[in-house]
């Protein structure tokens, strides 16, 4: 580090030092608008006019459709399928969403191509606003809560459940299964390729690291790496003075 807290420029392959640069988030800071009425509107005319099944087929029908018509397309079906969607989210290509009545999807909620949501018929899924979910996410969401203004890095995945393995002599597939609840605190944050197992609690404003397997519960502002994960700081500096 220099005087000025940055790295210093190493060479680059062909040319002058490489710099690393600082700028400002995008997502984070985006103000959200209203959706138009007439995609409101639309939305509700669907819920009240098609059935469930039908508007399932017609969602995944659009679901590669690659131009702004699928994307309102996209946002204006899903509206009509969950239990409650906020304003200005984006729903990438691909995103297959399994029961999506037991969907909340709050404001402003990005969601990356080819991202696989399978919610449960009895269970329940909460996305808080403003979260940004990367591509090729993977969600178990049979009880689970995500909060606001989360990063959930790009092939990211949550189990939410497992089977019981007894009796022994039984296939496992053929056991219970257990579902366990899985809460992600507003501002975390989930790497690359991290794994949250079943019946974790993901703390306010925590760091998961990239490909980090998580086993136990991760406190709040707390950084954790590592197969299994575990906390190796916090980053609230009282704390990593102590």
């Amino acid at each position: 580090m220099n005087a000025a807290g940055a790295r210093p420029a190493r060479p680059g392959p062909d040319g002058p030092p490489a710099q690393e640069r600082v700028v400002r988030a995008v997502h984070g800071l985006a103000t959200i608008a209203p959706d138009p009425p007439d995609e409101i509107d639309e939305a509700e005319q669907f819920r009240r006019e098609e059935t469930l099944e039908t508007l399932v087929e017609r969602y995944h029908a659009s679901a590669w459709i690659d131009s702004a018509t699928g994307t309102r397309l996209r946002r204006v079906l899903l509206r009509a399928l969950c239990r409650s969607f906020g304003d200005g989210v984006r729903i990438g290509l691909g995103v297959l969403v399994l029961h999506p009545h037991t969907f909340e999807i709050g404001a402003g909620v990005f969601i990356g191509n080819q991202t696989f949501l399978q919610g449960r018929h009895d269970g329940r899924c909460v996305i808080g606003a403003h979260t940004w979910i990367g591509p090729q996410s993977y969600f178990d969401c049979r009880d689970l809560e995500v909060g606001e203004y989360v990063g959930w890095g790009p092939g990211a995945k949550v189990l939410g459940s497992e089977h019981t393995g007894e009796p022994v002599g039984v296939p496992v597939i053929k056991t219970d299964l257990v579902i366990k609840p899985v809460r992600v605190g507003m501002g975390a944050d989930i790497g690359v390729n991290a794994v949250l197992l079943p019946g974790v609690t993901i703390g306010e404003g925590a760091i998961v690291g990239a490909g980090a397997v998580v086993t136990r519960d991760v406190p709040a502002y707390a950084i954790a790496a590592g197969v299994p994960a575990r906390v190796m700081r916090s980053r609230k500096p009282t704390e990593r003075t102590a």
